[in-house]
């Protein structure tokens, strides 16, 4: 780094499960400021108040509400280092032949899929003159690269995110991008998986889920939190496009342990 100014970091899903976990640690153990762009604020993100947060309500979906939100953050500290891409939903579930409406479909790549472009969008320019080097960081899923029943959307927007971020990686070398396979990690989506037997998820997939959390094998979200903090701080040119899980040799550097 050649400034003395604090790295700005913008992420998106930031209220809770992953999100919040690597809001929290940017703050308190890499000494970032962090742009919290979030529909809802929880009492644990409104708990992590200070100056180097800055909380911006924001329905991620909507272009023109995201686009205002990141020209928000880089008016408030002039610089933009780093953008973590995690929001993101679930819904529909259900087979390809199921009665989820197309409209859902849209819905979610709406908020999985479109609303990365328009963040990239947003943030390219000051990305590009960061001091720092800029960085994107895309939550992506073992979902990306493999196929299980009922997952369609879910699916096929997290194997976008990964071209997308591959796209970037081509389109614009000075800045490093990155999709993070973050594992099962335990949060609420795990739970609502786990609360969805007899749904559209194959029996194998739900005691997949099940077994893990019995076990006790879930990843913690400050455990994968931290590398995509870290990620976002200082991910080599190296991994620029790349696909790689949490828990990989290439990601060793960026764990806490």
């Amino acid at each position: 780094m050649t400034s003395l100014r604090k790295p700005v970091i913008v992420i998106t899903g930031a209220s809770r499960g992953i999100g919040l976990a690597v809001t929290r640690l940017l703050l308190k153990d890499f000494n970032a400021r962090v742009v919290a762009l979030s529909r809802s604020q929880t009492p644990e993100l409104l708990a992590l108040a200070s100056d180097d947060l800055l909380i911006v309500p924001c329905d991620i979906a909507s272009e023109s509400a995201l686009t205002d939100a990141i020209a928000r953050a880089e008016r408030m500290y002039k610089q933009i280092d780093g953008l973590i891409l995690n929001a993101g939903i679930l819904d529909p579930l259900g087979t390809i032949g199921s009665d989820a409406p197309i409209s859902a479909w849209k819905n979610h790549f709406d908020v999985n899929f479109f609303s990365l472009v328009t963040a990239l969008k947003a943030a390219l320019p000051a990305l590009r003159k960061s001091e720092m080097g800029g960085r994107v960081v895309f939550v992506s899923s073992g979902a990306a690269v493999k196929a299980s029943t009922g997952w369609g959307p879910y699916s096929a927007s997290k194997a976008a995110m990964n071209s997308l971020c591959r796209t970037m990686a081509e389109e614009e070398p000075s800045i490093v991008s990155v999709a993070l396979r973050p594992g099962m990690v335990d949060t609420s989506m795990q739970s609502t998986l786990r609360a969805n037997e007899n749904s559209a998820l194959a029996d194998k997939d739900h005691d997949k889920f099940v077994k893990a959390y019995n076990e006790g094998k879930l990843v913690k979200p400050e455990d994968a939190g931290h590398v995509i903090a870290a990620m976002a701080l200082r991910a080599e040119h190296a991994l620029s496009g790349q696909f790689v899980s949490w828990d990989s040799d290439e990601c060793k550097p960026y764990r806490s342990s």
